[in-house]
């Protein structure tokens, strides 16, 4: 049976963080992975979920089984949280997941339930995982037009001309802030008009949020989901709590469903806990509790959002530094647009060979198609970088 298996192709982002921790290099820098890091290079703990860790552990009394929809408090904290508590949540359902990728995948697996022979639309490009799971889900993957090679920012008018050919047995997939992997968002414009088009066209909406707060605030990058989910009858969310809680590791994410009516979000629900069961079966307590314990008590509510915008400050200083570095050392504003991008990526336009360049005779880890990671880099790396750069260009 064994036998009968190809070779597998190497995950082009996990590989890197085998190939950077077998580098020997003193000076090398990881900006591969999708992870935050501080000044120390260290993806810390926040403070707000030590304090609820130790609260669940003092209060915990059971590992039983949780439910297949995970912790029904935690659903609810992440509705409020991203869908805002003025939100219309009487037709809004969510399950807790194992990470946002399990949201995606039981979304995925929901359309094509519902929805047989459904085409689901990417942004070009888009996150790695966003095409497999769709596929696994046995989705058609077609992708419209979105990041611009030549002015690095996103095409408004490519994207809308391209979405304006999706109809009413198609789902277009939206990054809800800080997109992976160019950085390049959607302007508050580009949100009203492809709202306008899913209510013209009949397409269903598909929101993926997963760096909340990491763009210009918690509420600021909601902003565009939240106007769309004010004037569309049906929409799809995924969001995670990878990065806005830092809790990588636990694979915590929640599946959000908005129907016309209550009984079609409860019917999906219903459906979504059946496709639950069958694969999962029951999502992992620990980190839904822990942001349960941090949204509840608003001590540590206030505490999570002051680390939070700490942060996404320090995103912006570092986006503002390495930029400075380029021009005041090098006299290049070639690279500019990277003060300009949101969250923690930034593709530069570089070709894989120059990518490769970067990787073996500098030491940087980035992705082949042009991805770093921004979150990656310390204030000591900057300068480095930069050089390193600005050679290879």
């Amino acid at each position: 049976m064994l036998s009968q298996l190809p070779t597998p192709v190497l995950d082009p982002i996990l590989s890197l963080s085998v190939a950077y921790r077998n580098d020997p290099r003193p000076e090398k820098v990881d900006l591969g992975i999708g992870v935050y890091k501080n000044s120390a290079g260290v993806t810390p703990i926040m403070q707000a979920v030590k304090q609820a860790q130790d609260i669940v552990v003092a209060t915990q009394t059971s590992k039983s089984y949780v439910g297949l929809a995970g912790c029904e408090e935690f659903n609810r904290g992440m509705l409020n949280l991203v869908m805002g508590e003025a939100a219309q949540l009487e037709r809004t359902i969510a399950i807790q997941t194992p990470g946002a990728s399990g949201a995606l995948r039981m979304l995925g697996d929901l359309i094509q339930v519902a929805q047989p022979g459904s085409t689901i639309w990417l942004t070009d490009p888009s996150y790695v995982n966003h095409k497999p799971v769709m596929e696994a889900a046995g989705l058609t993957v077609k992708f419209y037009s979105y990041f611009s090679r030549d002015s690095k920012m996103v095409d408004t008018e490519r994207m809308l001309a391209d979405l304006s050919k999706a109809g009413p047995k198609d789902v277009v997939l939206l990054h809800g802030c800080c997109h992976n992997p160019t950085g390049a968002d959607i302007d508050f414009a580009a949100w009203q008009a492809i709202t306008e088009l899913a209510l013209k066209n009949g397409f269903t909406p598909f929101v993926d949020i997963a760096y909340q707060g990491f763009g210009e605030g918690l509420e600021q990058d909601a902003q565009g989901l939240r106007y769309m989910a004010d004037q569309v009858e049906e929409m799809l969310v995924t969001a995670s709590c990878s990065k806005n809680f830092g809790l990588y590791r636990e694979r915590t994410g929640v599946a959000i469903v908005m129907g016309k009516n209550a009984r079609e979000a409860a019917n999906a629900k219903g459906k979504l806990l059946t496709l639950a069961r069958s694969t999962y079966t029951m999502p992992p307590d620990h980190g839904a509790a822990l942001v349960k314990t941090v949204l509840q008590d608003q001590t540590l509510t206030a505490l999570w959002k002051q680390e939070l915008s700490e942060m996404q400050q320090r995103l912006l200083n570092l986006r503002q530094t390495l930029c400075n570095e380029l021009r005041n050392q090098h006299n290049t504003a070639q690279f500019d647009f990277i003060k300009s991008h949101k969250g923690m990526f930034t593709v530069l336009g570089f070709a894989p060979e120059q990518m490769t360049r970067l990787r073996e005779e500098y030491g940087i880890y980035g992705v082949g198609d042009g991805r770093i990671n921004i979150a990656g880099l310390t204030e000591k790396d900057i300068p480095y970088v930069a050089d390193a750069i600005v050679n290879v260009s």
